[in-house]
């Protein structure tokens, strides 16, 4: 298993070389990737001949097949598909003609962003800005139509940075697909409201809460996520001056003052 290790680290090129759909590849237990200059077939030991000919018509330069324990397929699924796409190759599949209700209201939720097998150009948006902004750490997601455009912010360590200029045609569609996420009226715009979305991203469990708020000229709508499978950071693991650390340790051992903590929206107060 330690040619695994290797797949795990290869360039982020090589990962996205071959992807099958990821809820193709997740129920059959199969995944193609790049290894140096061959083409491996990954599969557990529930491969089925069938499944096999069907991967071979959708990739036929496959030179080594290799199977892997359950656990380990799992990890490199996970591994590989976790940053396969983002929002920006999202925004080259949309087309001009979009409904409001039909992609807003109809389409089902997937339980796993990644396993959603639905072809709805702004629902696959969305779950590509989601997928990205858990992938990088992002602690917001800022969305905002004004007159002639839209842009797409995160707030990553606490600064915000546009990943996307969707055009302003779009705002309706996403806001209200985001609302129907969260379970908001989608009907009213005048008034704030509040929600929560909770969903898997290949296995790990985030909860985002929603925000909208009217503006001049749509809604703005801010996500805060919360990635469950973060974790909890000792002060070691902060990136402290170690004579700032060292001050800070002498301060928390004193028996009375205040310890006063500033800084902008996600910059790691808490």
């Amino acid at each position: 298993m330690a040619e695994l290790g290797v797949l795990l680290e290869d360039d982020q090129a090589a990962h996205e070389a071959f992807l099958l759909p990821y809820a193709f590849a997740k129920r059959h237990g199969v995944l193609i990737q790049q290894e140096a200059e061959a083409n491996v077939l990954l599969y557990r030991d529930t491969l089925k001949p069938t499944v096999l000919m069907e991967v071979q018509r959708n990739c036929s330069r496959i030179q080594v097949m290799r199977q892997v324990d359950a656990a380990s397929f799992e990890r490199l699924l996970a591994a590989c598909y976790d940053r396969s796409q983002t929002g920006a190759a999202m925004m080259q599949e949309l087309g001009d003609e979009a409904d409001l209700y039909d992609i807003a209201e109809t389409m089902p939720e997937p339980e796993d962003l990644l396993e959603a097998e639905d072809d709805a150009p702004i629902i696959r948006l969305i779950n590509a800005l989601l997928s990205q902004a858990v992938k990088e750490n992002a602690s917001d997601i800022h969305i905002e139509a004004f007159e002639t455009r839209m842009q797409v912010r995160m707030r990553i360590d606490g600064v915000l940075r546009e990943i996307l200029e969707p055009p302003r045609k779009l705002a309706p569609l996403i806001i209200s697909r985001i609302k129907v996420m969260a379970r908001l009226d989608i009907a009213e715009k005048r008034v704030p409201q509040d929600g929560r979305i909770s969903l898997r991203l290949a296995g790990r469990a985030v909860d985002v809460r929603v925000s909208t708020l009217p503006s001049g000229h749509s809604e703005r709508i801010v996500l805060r996520l919360l990635d469950k499978q973060a974790g909890r950071l000792n002060l070691s693991n902060l990136g402290m001056d170690p004579e700032v650390h060292g001050r800070l340790e002498r301060l928390i051992q004193k028996p009375h003052g205040i310890i006063l903590v500033t800084g902008p929206t996600g910059s790691g107060k808490t």
